[in-house]
Formats: C-alpha cells, sequence, structure tokens
C-alpha cells in the first residue's frame, strides 16, 4: 500500500470575529504554532473512519493507493483473461503445463517452478488461480500466466484437504483441462507439490491419449507393463490424479467427460469426504476399451509413499527419478520440512530462479 499525505493548507474560519484581519492574522499566528486546525483535524479523523470501516469490506485493493494510474486498469484485464487467452499465450509447440493455486500455496508455486524453470520449460506454464489474490499476484509478477475461470471458490478452506472447499476445487479440474483439449492443445497437469528433476517429455512415448502415474507404493519391476493396472479392492485401480498428460484426441475428452460425470454422481458430504482422484480411477476403468492409456514408468514418476519411505529403492533407482511427488502426507509444515529433509525445498536459495521471483 503506497503512503499517501493531506497538505494543510491555512484555512479562514467564518465564525471567527467580525474584524477580517484580525481573523486573518490568528489564522496565520495559529497555523505557525499548530500543525493542524481544530476543522483539518476533524476531517482527517472523518476521514480515517471512513477508511477504517468500509475498506476491509471492499477488500483493500492496492490499486486505490497506487501512484500508478494504470493499475486499475491492469486489474480489470486480468479479471477479464479468457482461459482460451491464457492458454494460446502460454503454448509453445501445441502444448500448456497446468496446474492449479489458490493462495496458500503460492510457496509451494513457486518452489515447483524453480524446478520447471532448470528444465527450460517454464513458458509453457498456465496456472489456473482459484483465487484473484493468486491471479493477480501471478500477472502482476509474471504477465498473462494467470487466468481464473470463474466463479472461484471458497479460499479459507480449498486448501484443506477432505473439506468440501477442497473438493470443489478439484472437481473443477476436468472441467479446465477438457476446455484446454478442446482448444486443440496437449495438456500436462501437474500438483504443486511436485518437484522436477529431469524433463519428463522424452517419457511421453507414443501418441496414447492419456498418461499417468500409479499412486501405490508398492515396488514394480523396471520393465513393468505400461497398461492400466487392475482394479484393487474397492473395484478400481489407484492411479495419481495429479499428474497427466493428455492429447487433444477424442480418447482423452471422454476420460475427461466421464471424470467429470463421476464427480457429480459422488459429491462431497460429511460422511463421504470425497476427492477427485477415486472418479478419475472410475472414468479410466469404465473407458479403458475405447481409449489408449499409458502408465509413465515408476522409477521415473514415484509416488511419495515410495520416494520417501524407501530408501533401498531410492538408492537402486538413483539417476532415474524424473518428477517426485510430495504426497502421502498433509499439512504445509510437514510436506515442507519433508522436502527441506531431502533437498527438494529450492525456494529459499534459489528464488531468482523462478520466473515469479522471490515472493
Amino acid at each position: 500500500m503506497s503512503a499517501f499525505f493531506l497538505h494543510q493548507r491555512p484555512i479562514h474560519n467564518p465564525f471567527s470575529g467580525p474584524n477580517p484581519l484580525l481573523s486573518r492574522r490568528s489564522s496565520s499566528s495559529s497555523s505557525s504554532s499548530r500543525p493542524f486546525t481544530p476543522s483539518a483535524l476533524l476531517l482527517l479523523l472523518s476521514l480515517l473512519i471512513i477508511l477504517g470501516v468500509f475498506l476491509p469490506w471492499a477488500g483493500m485493493p492496492d490499486f486505490l493507493f497506487s501512484s500508478n494510474s494504470n493499475t486499475s486498469s491492469q486489474y480489470s484485464k486480468w479479471r477479464d483473461y479468457t482461459l482460451a487467452q491464457a492458454a494460446s499465450f502460454v503454448a509453445k509447440n501445441g502444448t500448456v503445463i497446468v496446474c492449479a493455486v489458490s493462495h496458500p500455496y503460492l510457496p509451494f508455486l513457486n518452489n515447483w517452478l524453480i524446478s520447471i524453470a532448470r528444465q527450460k520449460h517454464q513458458d509453457k506454464v498456465l496456472v489456473i488461480a482459484e483465487d484473484y489474490a493468486t491471479l493477480f499476484k501471478v500477472n502482476q509478477l509474471w504477465p498473462g500466466h494467470a487466468v481464473l475461470v470463474p466463479p472461484a471458490p471458497d479460499s479459507q478452506t480449498a486448501h484443506k484437504f477432505g473439506s468440501q472447499g477442497f473438493f470443489n476445487f478439484t472437481s473443477r479440474r476436468p472441467r479446465h483441462l477438457l476446455h484446454i483439449l478442446e482448444l486443440g492443445y496437449n495438456v500436462m497437469y501437474n500438483d504443486v507439490d511436485m518437484v522436477w528433476l529431469a524433463d519428463p517429455f522424452p517419457y511421453l512415448q507414443g501418441s496414447h491419449d492419456v498418461y499417468f502415474t500409479d499412486d501405490m507404493a508398492a515396488v514394480k519391476p523396471l520393465n513393468h507393463s505400461h497398461d492400466l493396472p487392475p482394479p484393487g479392492k474397492k473395484g478400481r485401480p489407484y492411479i495419481c490424479s495429479c499428474m497427466i498428460f493428455l492429447r487433444p484426441t477424442s480418447g482423452a475428452k471422454l476420460v475427461m467427460k466421464k471424470w467429470i460425470e463421476e464427480l457429480q454422481s459422488q459429491p462431497w458430504s460429511k460422511a463421504k469426504k470425497a476427492n477427485d482422484q477415486p472418479g478419475f480411477n472410475w472414468a479410466l476403468n469404465k473407458t479403458a476399451g475405447e481409449v489408449d492409456l499409458y502408465l509413465l514408468p515408476q522409477a521415473a514418476f514415484p509416488t511419495g509413499g515410495l520416494y520417501f519411505k524407501n530408501k533401498t529403492w531410492v538408492q537402486e533407482t538413483k539417476g532415474m527419478h524424473v518428477i517426485i511427488h510430495n504426497n502421502y502426507i498433509t499439512g504445509f509444515e510437514k510436506k515442507i520440512k519433508r522436502f527441506h529433509d531431502f533437498g527438494l525445498w529450492l525456494v529459499d536459495d534459489h528464488a531468482l530462479e523462478s520466473p515469479l521471483g522471490r515472493l
């Protein structure tokens, strides 16, 4: 918030007496000894009361206090920025890398971006902001790389795993991805609690419709099948919905549409605190005969339950790891500590490598 100052001028008081010369002299004398007249103090107090009462309700947008006359129009510009415009702006070689972020996850976004920048793919990144604070912050620092698809979910609950807000937040994901596919782009989705250690694109072999990773921590052989794993005890596989690559094919679009249907048929409730991943697995399971699916190699794309908990496996597969997912743990502090412990929390020492810089 930029500071502002009131320039105080001597104010003629019509009630100070009948003699205007005496009144002028008194006013001049008072102004030299007192910084504010009673009228000015009353005016300043009234202004402060108005600011204190009404600005919190208005969200205190920065542009009200900005010396830059263009700031207000910039806020309006990003509010009107569409997903089609944003995808067109960031797409490189027909591909967009997407994440969805609410304001509490900005440090994780920055950490993820540093790792992507090291692989020279940051220009493809589109941040789908789930609140206006994130939309404006990212576009202020990195113009054009964030978009908000209305309506914005409740930012106070969207980051709490298992909450209805979290479900509302994650259940928007297949709609965003389907829209980008319908625009004709390849799209990679990542959660921002991931870190890239190498370039994942060489692993997206062939021309399959949907590429994904196994969320099971059980060790697979290095030459494991790339088919959809068989259903587990709940009748569906256990694929992670946090790392997906899609080509703009009818098969990939079918999976997204089926995912949307599954989420609509299994809404969140207090008894059943749903999230988006079971719906994605049901969608894969129900379309497997119609869609060309590809399971990415476990050694390159391990789940957090394997990478952070099986030291022997990590040593045996050293040099093969591409994207690490910090899942199988909840809570900002716990995730950050784990990244710290494994040398994967990059923002403290390498923030300037991010397109956003030091937040």
